[in-house]
């Protein structure tokens, strides 16, 4: 079997805590490797390494700091492939979906080439009698990111990007579900020219997280998970006086009206309810049609799109729609939520419960569940799934579909289909959730516009990419300059004022 490696130094180094989690093929069951899981010592060792490389990385020049970002972009397309295989491998995921997976974080990279103009501070000339004014965007120093499962290449590309095109190390905590691809990136940055020390992989579970809190040299930490989780990070991280962006937890609401394209709107649920397995945080796992004739129209061309959905290992093509979620435990929540929806009286118009795929029996699949008649006091309304479920609720105007989505405690994502503008803009316009798709089922910005959600679903002030990752990454320092034409006799015991 297997044994995977912390990155650290330039080099992989074995772990010395003694303590190992499993790393699984989701697709058989089967364990394919087993990840070493950091301990406080491993955590300051690497977080040594980063503080000594640091300052010498933010001493060059930007413009060279992008150009390693450029030739990272060339990497990552030249292994494309290879790392999309990986990252099925260990996730689950279709090869096309692993492939996305890596070039919406390749994009991000792509926008840190434009480091050197996100980097400039401001200049005021003559703010007084011979006096300039500046500022300088710097480097925070050291700091960390502790990344999720569902997307182990984009997520730790949107964090260790940019912060290391502002000149900081950063010390990256994959999840210990699938770590390779993470540790395979740290190679190619090396490879593209990032001194070594500047990218370090440490992979382990809470220890580890703990480890990054507690440690007073790093000086930021980003997280993206669950809710209860991305709380303590906040909370701990910001009581130890470190700056921290935490992502949690999402339950997207996709309004249809009854003016909407019911053919779109069906096409649009099936690829955002069940892509990924529904293991996304932008998922949509909600439907709210306006009207039970709305309701009666979605669910005639939606059901056959769900039940013609095909579901199988990444091996089998690219004809897979989705493929198995990423653990036995995963699997076995989404069971017992699915049960709960019946058993509080939701209609369960496409039953997935028998799924079974020959060959892989002992694999993580879960078929498609497709329910109607929700109500906003039942579990799988309530709860965010992280499965291939998707809840239909049945409002009777849009002021109550419109407050259902308001009234949710996540506020990540949002959609309406329609084809009226003034409701459209009006939507757009009340709606407190931090991403909204008109026409759109899956609403994530590009990387020159920011991430991120609102309510329950972010903590933090920042968002994720775009112009808030340059803000988020550095600190601004402003010099007041004069230079006197002299030496001036005397001192001033007075605040100076403006003539």
């Amino acid at each position: 079997m297997q044994e995977l490696t912390h990155y650290i130094n330039g080099a992989h180094v074995k772990g010395t805590s003694g303590r190992f989690a499993n790393v699984y093929n989701p697709a058989t069951g089967e364990v394919q490797a087993k990840v070493p899981l950091a301990n406080q010592d491993e955590m300051a060792q690497a977080v040594a390494v980063a503080e000594k490389a640091q300052p010498a990385w933010a001493a060059v020049n930007p413009q060279r700091r992008a150009r390693v970002m450029m030739a990272f972009v060339g990497l990552l397309n030249r292994d494309m492939d290879k790392l999309a295989e990986a990252l099925s491998r260990e996730n689950g995921k279709t090869l096309p979906d692993a492939k996305g997976d890596v070039i919406r974080g390749l994009e991000v990279v792509e926008y840190c080439i434009g480091a050197p103009q996100m980097l400039k501070g401001e200049f005021t000339d003559s703010a007084g009698p011979g006096i300039d004014m500046y500022s300088m965007k710097q480097a925070l120093g050291v700091t960390a990111g502790i990344t999720p499962f569902n997307f182990p290449a984009m997520i730790p590309m949107w964090m260790f990007a940019p912060a290391i095109a502002c000149g900081n190390a950063f010390i990256l905590k994959p999840s210990e579900r699938d770590p390779s691809v993470p540790l395979m990136l740290a190679e190619l940055m090396e490879e593209a020219g990032l001194p070594k020390g500047i990218l370090q992989v440490v992979n382990g579970d809470k220890e580890a997280v703990d480890a990054i809190l507690y440690n007073d040299t790093i000086q930021s930490v980003g997280f993206v998970g669950s809710t209860p989780i991305a709380e303590y990070i906040y909370g701990t991280g910001c009581a130890q006086g470190k700056r921290v962006q935490c992502f949690g937890g999402a339950k997207n609401h996709m309004i249809i009206m009854p003016d909407a394209d019911m053919e779109q709107a069906a096409d649009a649920l099936v690829g955002a309810g069940y892509g990924a397995a529904g293991e996304r945080c932008m998922a949509i796992s909600v439907a709210v049609a306006v009207g039970d004739d709305t309701a009666d129209r979605l669910l005639e061309k939606l059901v056959p799109k769900v039940e013609a959905l095909k579901v199988g290992p990444y091996t089998s093509g690219n004809d897979v729609d989705y493929g198995p979620v990423v653990t036995a435990a995963a699997k076995a929540n989404i069971e017992r939520l699915v049960q709960s929806g019946i058993d509080q009286g939701a209609k369960l118009v496409v039953d997935g419960r028998n799924f079974n795929l020959q060959g892989y029996e002992d694999g993580f699949f879960v078929g498609a569940h497709l329910f109607d008649n929700v109500t906003k006091d039942m579990d799988i309304y309530k709860t965010e799934i992280f499965g291939p479920v998707l809840s239909t609720i049945r409002a009777q105007s849009y002021e109550d579909a419109i407050g259902l989505a308001m009234d949710h405690e996540y506020g990540n994502g949002t959609a309406i289909f329609t084809r009226d503008g003034d409701t459209a803009r009006d939507f757009a316009s009340r709606i407190n959730i931090g991403m909204v798709g008109v026409n759109v089922p899956i609403p994530v910005p590009l990387a020159y516009h920011t991430f991120g959600g609102w309510k329950k679903s972010m903590f933090g002030d920042l968002n994720q990419h775009g112009p808030d990752a340059f803000k988020f990454y550095t600190r601004t320092k402003t010099i007041t300059s004069r230079w006197p034409s002299g030496i001036k006799e005397g001192g001033e015991f007075s605040i100076p004022l403006m003539e």
